[in-house]
């Protein structure tokens, strides 16, 4: 494939990345990965119709207005592409199901591209093979900015995926709206002063509700920025690295070098993790953890007098908190996500979205679940998670990778599984129709998936 030079600015670069990238130079199972990243968003966007965000949201924007795209999950609504990015980027990120990147970068693929990439079809009359090849170009560009900040946003007080967000949506709409390289650099340089999201609700332990449109935002602001560059709006070239721009206003280190790193050579697509568990990413290894030392162990949630879960300061700072107050603030929370994997079924997402926190006995074993950061691991989300009985008896296991994790993919019978799980035994259908996403050449039929869906 044509490799972009990497002299000019990084947005430049990425830009040429982007614009110049065709389908035969991507491998087969990065195809696959995006497919099933766009599936994965299609079913945690209708199910986060189950959360009051999700309802919210799709009320707000059914009240601006009519256009072309459909609303996953919401039949027959059909309204603006921006719209339509802001909802399912929103309901996608709702329940706390939709995918990300591991290792973790502060960006959730599915929530931002694949809300872009599908309203921005339906509108433009993009294919089913137009929309895989654009989610694929926002990934690589969007991970990439992920890994240049160093995770770091967050230490200022910044929600990551609402400030990356913006710019991976730019790339997968302009691909779809057949922007030039100097035009997705300048949708880039737009983008950078769309984004924003603050962690203040993670400290507070309440208002979490505001997470869930970080996505939706980043989402509609991408679409955004490549449709005023292709009007001829430009941006700064330096946006990402240069003295005022993301990197150096938002992040507490960052490695510039890594924006424009092993472009043809290393497929960050590949790197896309999906969840499990309907809760925070940082408790799924310690839920598997549990969940594994009880089947193991034939142990229950009645037997247990305290946990300890040792993981990084990150997770003892952010996410430890015992007594969430909602259930966003549930869904964050280490400790209440162990105690109600240890009462209830963690692969049944209403476990962790309303089930267990009106659960007496999960919230009580809550204040005795720990969650300390000195587990010490290179890993931002390998656990040890020790378990004490009431008898005495103690177990523990160490975890860094569960089902859905790039080193331990879900199987198709699993994708399918969590698909059905999210929409509906009903949707089989749908599902294998979706599976052959690229021999579509047109994207109208969403909406009925929506009235399939609801």
């Amino acid at each position: 494939m044509h490799l972009p030079h990497t002299t000019a600015h990084a947005a430049i670069t990425l830009g040429e990345f982007a614009a110049g990238l065709k389908a035969s130079d991507i491998p087969e199972d990065v195809r696959t990965r995006a497919r099933d990243t766009l599936i994965d968003t299609v079913a945690a966007s209708v199910f986060g119709h189950q959360a009051l965000a999700g309802e919210i949201i799709t009320k707000h924007v059914a009240s601006l207005g009519s256009g072309p795209c459909a609303v996953m999950g919401a039949s027959g609504l059909r309204v603006r592409s921006e719209d339509a990015a802001l909802a399912n980027g929103t309901l996608a990120h709702a329940l706390e199901i939709d995918s990300l990147r591991k290792p973790g970068a502060g960006v959730h693929p599915g929530a931002v591209l694949v809300s872009a990439a599908l309203a921005v079809a339906q509108e433009s009359g993009g294919s089913g093979a137009d929309v895989i090849t654009a989610i694929i170009a926002g990934c690589e560009v969007l991970f990439r900015i992920g890994r240049a900040t160093k995770h770091t946003a967050e230490a200022r007080g910044f929600h990551a995926p609402g400030l990356t967000g913006p710019f991976g949506a730019a790339i997968t709409a302009g691909r779809l709206l057949g922007l030039d390289a100097g035009q997705m650099a300048n949708a880039l340089g737009i983008a950078g002063s769309l984004g924003g999201g603050l962690l203040q609700f993670a400290v507070q332990g309440e208002g979490g509700m505001v997470k869930r449109l970080h996505l939706g935002r980043g989402a509609a602001a991408g679409i955004t920025a490549a449709k005023l560059a292709k009007a001829g709006f430009t941006g700064p070239s330096s946006v990402l690295e240069g003295e005022m721009g993301f990197l150096s206003s938002y992040c507490a280190s960052h490695d510039a070098h890594l924006l424009t790193e092993g472009f043809g050579e290393q497929w960050e697509t590949r790197r896309v993790c999906f969840k499990r568990y309907a809760c925070h990413i940082t408790a799924h290894t310690p839920v598997q953890a549990v969940s594994d030392l009880m089947a193991e162990h034939g142990f229950s949630g009645r037997d247990v007098l305290n946990v300890l879960v040792e993981g990084t300061p990150k997770m003892a700072d952010m996410h430890g908190n015992h007594a969430p107050a909602d259930n966003v603030a549930a869904q964050y929370s280490i400790a209440f996500c162990v105690a109600a994997a240890l009462f209830h079924d963690p692969h049944d997402p209403h476990t962790f979205t309303g089930r267990a926190l009106a659960d007496p006995a999960v919230m009580a074993l809550a204040l005795q679940v720990h969650v300390r950061g000195s587990g010490g691991f290179h890993s931002s989300w390998q656990t040890r998670t020790t378990i004490r009985l009431r008898d005495g008896r103690e177990f523990s296991a160490s975890l860094d990778d569960v089902p859905g994790m790039p080193r331990l993919p879900f199987t198709a019978a699993q994708m399918r599984e969590k698909f059905l799980t999210l929409v509906g035994e009903n949707a089989a259908p749908i599902f294998e129709r979706l599976m052959q996403i690229e021999t579509e050449t047109d994207l109208g039929w969403l909406d009925g998936v929506s009235h399939g869906l609801a």
